[in-house]
């Protein structure tokens, strides 16, 4: 007997919604639209469960960016501490005020409770004083006092972004005591994987967890610990601390003050975030920009035009050189009106390989390969560099100028002369002046594309107007 032939009706987009969020293998993304929807519908417990299983914190602070106030709160009173908690830490500065100004006093102070002291740190810096004033009256005393010590540490210092949330044993303890201790104290820590061994507040060494788990739990912490140790102190630069990090691979450095007591500590996730604020300030100044810690589109117009404007006049202004250094030479420009012609070829070259000599060395300065030591190292190889390029250079545009009837032979030749003049010039000052800046203690980015480019131009424009009024004796 054959098989009877099923008929399918297909599904509504309600039916197809229903099975994706029952199916746990095929499990649809949260989304702005869906949450909304799910609050339109009063599906709160719903809700509520899909944001704890199926939402990473620092996704939904995506999201939730987009919503208006109303929503915003909704959606954050469904979070369990934990996951409130951690979400208002991924959250831009406007959306952690607007959710400020609408908790209770003791949801503020739960949400306070569950937040590491060092993000605490980070928000409070970011809030008004009226705000600030409030955040500080939903923590405790303790919490309050410590809050106080960091915020009282030198900007963009180790000390500001240390946490000091870490388990520190005493050597004399067993392996077993110091298990038992991690498993008290740990839930509330930064980090439980390496854990530091003091003496009198004295940083005397560590132990990572996985050591104490395969060894003998008679043992004392002095006779496994590692005394070789690397750490930084609270008045160092946020950025050499990361760089520590990253190069050693290290889960977290320890922070010692001026008398070698341990103080906190920097976690690998502080590290990641140091090095990106540190590399978008660089990329804004390289561009001639004042940094922002605002987003594209959370800065307004009249900001984005205050951090643009300043550089763009200097730079305008500066310019002004150039232009003194032509109308000197206009008797020249009469005579052969056609060398006008080669200056944004030349000036153009000029400027793209001082660029590419600054942004390589200005990265190398990041990453702690070049040092000011290296300068006439550095200077050397640029110069070889530049002189093989200069004559692929030379070559070709000589050949372009027979070839287009540009010019005769001679002019060939003197546009070829300067090509290489520029070239090694523009090489050589921008690899030298991030690192004379990174000496005199600026920032090495401040020496990138803009102001080289400029540098460059009026080096160009003497070194042409020299070399065409000798050989045409002009």
């Amino acid at each position: 007997m054959g098989e009877e032939k099923r008929t399918e009706t297909p599904q509504t987009q309600e039916e197809q919604d229903i099975q994706e969020w029952e199916n746990p293998d095929d499990r649809r993304r949260l989304t702005e639209d869906v949450i909304l929807d799910m609050l339109d519908h009063k599906q709160y417990k719903e809700l509520k469960e899909e944001l704890e299983n199926n939402m990473y914190p620092v996704d939904l602070a995506d999201i939730l960016e987009e919503f208006d106030q109303k929503h915003l709160v909704m959606v954050f009173r469904l979070l369990a501490k934990e996951e409130a908690a951690e979400t208002f830490t991924y959250m831009n500065s406007d959306m952690r005020e607007l959710l400020i100004n609408a908790l209770t006093d003791s949801e503020l102070e739960e949400v306070m409770e569950e937040m590491y002291l060092d993000d605490t740190v980070d928000v409070l810096e970011e809030m008004p004083a009226n705000v600030v004033d409030r955040l500080l009256l939903a923590t405790d005393e303790e919490t309050r006092a410590q809050i106080n010590q960091l915020l009282q540490y030198p900007e963009d210092s180790a000390g500001s972004v240390m946490n000091v949330d870490y388990i520190a044993l005493r050597k004399e303890m067993t392996v077993a005591e110091s298990i038992l201790k991690i498993r008290q104290v740990g839930i509330n820590k930064e980090t439980i994987y390496t854990c530091y061994v003091t003496e009198k507040r004295k940083l005397i060494g560590q132990v990572d967890v996985k050591e104490l788990l395969t060894t003998s739990e008679s043992k004392t912490i002095e006779e496994i610990m590692d005394t070789n140790l690397l750490y930084a102190h609270t008045t160092d630069d946020q950025e050499d601390v990361a760089n520590i990090i990253n190069k050693y691979g290290l889960i977290a450095l320890p922070i010692v003050d001026h008398e070698f007591c341990m103080v906190g500590i920097v976690t690998v996730d502080d590290a990641m975030a140091v090095l990106q604020e540190e590399t978008t300030e660089d990329i804004s100044i390289m561009a001639g920009v004042n940094p922002s810690e605002e987003t594209y589109f959370g800065t307004t117009i009249l900001e984005h035009v205050k951090s643009r404007l300043p550089w763009l006049l200097f730079l305008m202004l500066s310019a002004t050189i150039t232009q003194m250094i032509m109308n000197s030479y206009e008797s020249a420009l009469a005579v052969m009106p056609q060398i006008a012609g080669f200056i944004p070829m030349l000036t153009g070259t000029g400027g793209n390989c001082g660029s590419q000599s600054s942004t390589l060395v200005i990265r190398g300065l990041a990453v702690g390969e070049i040092e000011f030591a290296d300068l006439f190292k550095v200077i050397w190889k640029e110069v070889r560099i530049a002189v093989c390029i200069s004559v692929v250079l030379a070559v070709v545009n000589g050949l372009r100028i027979l070839v287009m009837g540009q010019g005769d032979a001679l002019v060939a030749l003197t546009i070829g002369v300067t090509m290489a003049c520029t070239v090694i010039i523009a090489k050589v000052v921008g690899c030298t002046l991030p690192l004379v800046a990174k000496r005199v203690g600026l920032d090495p980015a401040i020496m990138a594309t803009p102001l080289i480019s400029t540098l460059v131009d009026i080096s160009t424009i003497s070194v042409y107007f020299a070399i065409v009024s000798y050989v045409f004796h002009l």
